[in-house]
């Protein structure tokens, strides 16, 4: 694993704040609103505090600005289990390191506020700090010899599928939906994560593990798990409802997994960051290793005549990745909604 980057780009980072232009699905857990986004500046300081905890890690940078004045400015960094697969460590920074960041200014206060997308050492290591920073770069020479094991889906992936929901048919009730969802913090501020297929393409390590009547799909964003009963049991009476339904499946030989999954409770983002979904939600899923063990395709079918005027798709891929590993920090209430401070 490189995670160096030469030491001659560094003066090329350390400019003046310039104009960018950034995906927007870059902030995936709550709203970018407190940073100005078409900003990107390059600050550098002493770290004075450090926080590694779900879903977000904070640092405080102690610094002097051209004035002479000295200040203290909160760095808002992505969930360990986010950027931890792009290559952050638990050990990447510690307090007293002098380090350079590169992000968005608050809007309010842009001296001491930044959400984090880079971070370079005094020596030119790099670290991701964002879901949609650059990834460190790593081999992978190991092949699944099947669907258990760690797998990842990439950005590309998942904001593909954020991408394609907004042309799904919605009835006016999910248009509704949309629209409220836009106008307020993701429930992900309340430790309640994104609903399946979308949860499945959120970029942290997916461990499978896979028993004689089960699978079980622990996947590192919010404490979700998932289990999919192998045993030729019936879904429950539609009463019995749960954040993740409830699955059944079968095997189609050792490399594809189909499931049926239903009795799924109301999720304000069940379907999307802004799609809702209700107890009608239910989903075709198909988890098939690609012939070379490297990749995984999940692809699948859903419907909700609640939210959803029609059926609709997904399909994207996963990459195998047995050397990750997951964060094992659970969702911090306090830290999800740290941000709110800053609007």
């Amino acid at each position: 694993m490189n995670l160096r980057k030469p030491l001659g780009l560094l003066p090329t980072l350390l400019s003046t704040a310039v104009i960018v232009s950034l995906s927007s699905g870059a902030s995936a857990h709550h709203s970018a609103a407190a940073y100005d986004t078409r900003q990107e500046v390059t600050i550098t300081g002493t770290v004075t505090s450090y926080s590694f905890r779900n879903p977000h890690v904070y640092m405080e940078l102690e610094r002097k600005l051209e004035n002479g004045k000295t200040v203290k400015t909160e760095i808002e960094a992505g969930a360990p289990s986010v950027i931890g697969p792009l290559g952050f460590t638990r050990d990447a920074v510690k307090v007293g390191d002098v380090v350079n960041i590169v992000g968005n200014p608050g809007r309010n206060n842009p001296e001491t506020g930044v959400l984090g997308r880079e971070l370079y050492k005094t020596d030119g290591t790099y670290f991701p700090l964002n879901i949609s920073s650059r990834p460190v770069d790593v081999e992978v020479t190991e092949t699944a010899k099947g669907i258990a094991g760690t797998w990842f889906s990439p950005n590309s992936s998942f904001f593909a599928v954020l991408g394609g929901a907004r042309n799904w048919a919605v009835t006016d009730k999910g248009r509704a939906s949309m629209t409220a969802n836009g106008e307020t913090p993701t429930p992900q501020k309340d430790c309640i994560p994104l609903g399946e297929p979308a949860l499945m393409f959120y970029p942290v390590a997916k461990v499978i593990e896979v028993f004689d009547d089960r699978v079980e799909m622990h996947i590192d964003w919010l404490d979700s798990e998932r289990v999919v009963w192998l045993d030729g049991r019936e879904h429950p009476p539609a009463s019995e409802i749960s954040l993740h339904g409830h699955s059944v499946g079968h095997f189609e030989g050792p490399n594809v997994l189909i499931v049926d999954s239903a009795n799924f409770s109301f999720n304000p983002i069940g379907f999307s960051t802004s799609l809702s979904s209700g107890p009608g939600k239910h989903l075709t899923e198909r988890y098939e290793v690609s012939a070379d063990g490297k990749h995984l395709t999940y692809s699948g079918t859903m419907v909700d005549p609640e939210y959803l005027a029609e059926a609709a798709t997904w399909t994207g891929t996963w990459d195998y990745r047995p050397d990750m590993k997951v964060s094992n920090e659970k969702c911090d209430i306090s830290t999800a909604q740290r941000f709110l401070e800053l609007n």
